[in-house]
C-alpha cells in the first residue's frame, strides 16, 4: 500500500478524559495541512468502536499516543497493542506524545522509550513540540513561519485572525478577541470569564438586551463559538471551556444537579446543597475542571432574590415577572452541532 491509498496522517491514541487537549493538537495539525484521525469526527453514531477503529488503522501513516495524567483507557491499550504490531509489519512511526503535566512514560509504557518521544511540558501551546510532532508525523522537518501581528483590530482580516502566537482568533462577523485571548494567557480568569460573556452578546447582537435567549444560543455562530471555546481549553490545558462542560454533561445523562456537583456550582451537604452565587466562584486553576467559563448578565428580578442566582444552567439574566434563563443543555446541543 502506497502513501497515496493510505487516508490519515496520524491515528491519535488517547483517553476520552484528555479530549479537550487532543482536539486543541488536532485542529493544530489541520491548520499545518495534517490528516488527523480523531474518533469522534470519524465514528458515525451507532458504529462499534472496536470494529471502526480496526478497520482505520491499516489506513494511517503514522500514529501518536498521546498520555496525560490520567494514563491510558482500556480501549487506547487495546489500539497500542494493535498499533504496534502494525508498526513492526509496515514500519509504520509511533510517536508517544506528554501532554502537559506529564513529565516521564508511565511505567506501564516504558516499552515505548526506544521511540523519540514528543513532551508538551507545560502548555498545549508549546510551539517546540508542535514542530517536532509534524516532524515526526511527516518524516520532515517543517518550514519555519513568519507570524503577522494584526496592526489593525476592528477588521476581521486573516491577519488579525491570528496573534503571534498563532492562535485562531476567527468570528464569522466583525468581532475581536485579543482582549479574550490576552485575558486567559495571563491567567485572568474572571475577567476573561466576563469578557466571554460581553463578546457572546455582540456576536448575537444581544448588547441592548443584556441577556441571551435560547433563540441567540440556538444560531450562535459556529466559528466564534470554536474561538471562545479553544481559546479556554488552550490556556487552561483542557481544564475549562465549553466543550469540557458538555462532555461532563453527558458523562451525567443531562443531570443538571450532577453536572453542578462536579463542576463545583454546588456545594453544601444533603439538602442543604444549592447553586452558588457569581462571586462565590473560584477565578483560577484549582476549581473542579469544567468550573468555567459561566459568564453571567446582570439581572433586574423581584426583592429579596439574589441577582446572580445560578439556576441549574448558565442563567444570563432573570426578569422581575419571570425567572428565564439560558440552559446548559442548550449550549451543549448547539457544540453539538457545530462539531466541538
Amino acid at each position: 500500500m502506497t502513501d497515496a491509498q493510505l487516508q490519515f496522517d496520524v491515528f491519535l491514541v488517547h483517553n476520552s478524559q484528555d479530549k479537550p487537549l487532543v482536539r486543541v493538537i488536532a485542529n493544530e495539525l489541520k491548520r499545518r495541512g495534517i490528516k488527523a484521525w480523531l474518533d469522534e469526527e470519524q465514528i458515525p453514531p451507532g458504529r462499534p468502536f472496536q470494529d471502526e477503529i480496526q478497520q482505520v488503522i491499516p489506513l494511517v501513516k503514522s500514529a501518536a499516543i498521546l498520555i496525560g495524567l490520567q494514563g491510558l483507557g482500556s480501549w487506547q491499550n487495546w489500539e497500542l497493542r494493535a498499533l504496534i504490531s502494525l508498526c513492526v509489519k509496515k514500519n509504520i512511526s509511533v510517536i508517544p506524545v506528554l501532554l502537559p503535566g506529564v513529565s516521564h512514560l508511565p511505567e506501564y509504557l516504558l516499552f515505548l522509550e526506544q521511540f523519540r518521544w514528543v513532551s508538551f511540558s507545560e502548555e498545549i501551546d508549546d510551539e517546540n513540540a508542535l514542530y517536532l510532532l509534524e516532524w515526526g508525523i511527516t518524516g520532515k522537518k517543517p518550514q519555519p513561519t513568519v507570524k503577522i501581528i494584526p496592526q489593525n483590530p476592528s477588521e476581521n482580516t486573516l491577519q488579525n485572525r491570528q496573534d503571534n502566537s498563532g492562535d485562531e482568533l476567527s468570528s464569522e462577523g466583525v468581532l475581536y478577541y485579543k482582549r479574550l485571548h490576552n485575558f486567559l494567557k495571563l491567567g485572568e480568569w474572571k475577567e476573561a470569564d466576563q469578557e466571554t460573556f460581553a463578546v457572546m452578546l455582540k456576536a448575537s447582537d444581544r448588547e441592548e438586551e443584556g441577556w441571551l435567549d435560547d433563540e441567540s444560543i440556538d444560531n450562535f455562530p459556529c466559528t466564534d463559538l470554536y474561538t471562545i471555546d479553544q481559546l479556554w481549553v488552550k490556556y487552561s490545558n483542557g481544564r475549562f471551556g465549553f466543550s469540557v462542560q458538555k462532555d461532563i454533561l453527558q458523562s451525567v445523562d443531562q443531570d443538571l444537579e450532577k453536572f453542578g456537583d462536579l463542576v463545583g456550582w454546588r456545594q453544601g451537604m444533603f439538602w442543604n446543597k444549592g447553586w452558588l452565587v457569581y462571586r462565590e466562584l473560584t477565578f483560577d486553576t484549582n476549581a473542579p475542571q469544567g468550573h468555567l467559563p459561566r459568564p453571567l448578565g446582570r439581572a433586574r428580578i423581584s426583592p429579596g432574590l439574589s441577582s446572580e442566582l445560578v439556576m441549574g444552567g448558565w442563567v444570563f439574566r432573570l426578569w422581575e415577572s419571570w425567572g428565564g434563563y439560558v440552559s446548559l443543555p442548550s449550549l451543549a446541543s448547539r457544540l453539538r452541532e457545530c462539531n466541538l
